[in-house]
């Protein structure tokens, strides 16, 4: 499985496999298979959104921080 895969392309395969389950284009055979890689992408993205948000909390703790900093 990629491993680095962007958060946009496991977001586009992820619907794809939905959809192709919604319309039943996937056989019995191939559902196992899609659904464990589903299973990866979504655990990708969870990873892709959590390191974000920590990045995002972090930025602004330092804007924070440093703007206390600043005396007139």
């Amino acid at each position: 499985m990629d491993e680095s895969i962007k958060y946009s392309e496991a977001i586009e395969e992820l619907e794809n496999i939905v959809n192709e389950i919604e319309d039943e284009q996937i056989s019995l055979d191939e559902l196992t298979a899609k659904l464990k890689r589903a299973s990866f992408l979504i655990k990708t993205c969870k990873k892709a959104l959590f390191d974000t948000e920590k990045e995002v909390k972090t930025i602004l703790n330092e804007m924070n921080n440093s703007g206390s900093e600043i005396t007139e």
